[in-house]
């Protein structure tokens, strides 16, 4: 029996308010809160954090036939375990993923870094969040920077030095699991086509864009991504 997994980015820690739309639609999923997301220390890697999920999925006996469905630095994750434990994951769906380390803007780690040292830092850091949320209703959008605010910016700023580490180029075209990439095209912190990277490297892989979303595609485009993660399930038997 299929075992869908959605796992989260940086920040707005806690996966029910992050894929919300997708818990309220796959009833028996599961989504961790990766540690330190409000409770523990932060993995230091990709790899730790892997290790981490695969310890807590084995816990609840959720041992085979895996989907994985990250986000940012969960689909760095998810992506990790597929090449990892092939044998326990049955498909990937990622979205706003890399396979190398990211470019970034200038002052993006001191943004997070500064938003934990005053109030002033805070808010800009939070105004931030606000804008990549640019497509997100509204409600949901305040919910995920109160998750931000909970979580803090010194947590985002260490998963962002995990995503920035993490590089699986040599061995991307040995992915097995059936592949699944989805990209908001209008993401307003204009990120390069890295989906496009791993589309092209993966033989067999799907790939799905979107407008009117940008860094959330499950949050922002959730009818849509609903209806990608079902048909992907149903053609994996």
């Amino acid at each position: 029996m299929t075992q869908l997994v959605f796992i989260h980015g940086p920040g707005a820690g806690a996966c029910a308010d992050g894929f919300t739309y997708q818990m309220d639609r796959f009833h028996q999923s599961l989504a961790p809160n990766l540690p330190g997301h409000l409770l523990g220390e932060p993995c230091p890697d990709v790899g730790r954090y892997t290790e981490w999920l695969r310890g807590w999925l084995w816990a609840k006996g959720a041992k085979r036939d895996l989907v994985l469905c990250g986000f940012t630095l969960g689909a760095c994750i998810a992506l990790q375990y597929g090449l990892d434990y092939p044998d326990e994951v049955k498909g990937l769906v990622l979205m706003t993923v890399a396979m190398k380390p990211k470019e970034r803007a200038a002052g993006t780690l001191e943004l997070r870094l500064n938003a934990a040292k005053s109030a002033e830092g805070l808010e800009k850091w939070l105004d931030a969040m606000r804008h990549t949320m640019m497509f997100i209703e509204p409600e949901l959008r305040e919910r995920l920077v109160e998750r931000h605010r909970e979580v803090g910016p010194v947590s985002q700023y260490n998963d962002l030095l995990a995503i920035d580490k993490f590089d699986v180029r040599e061995r991307i075209g040995s992915l097995k699991p059936p592949l699944l990439l989805i990209r908001g095209v209008d993401d307003p912190m204009e990120p390069p086509d890295y989906e496009q990277e791993i589309h092209h490297a993966v033989p067999g892989s799907k790939y799905l864009k979107f407008s009117q979303a940008g860094h959330f595609p499950m949050a922002e485009k959730p009818e849509e991504v609903n209806r990608a993660i079902e048909e992907f399930i149903s053609e994996l038997g």
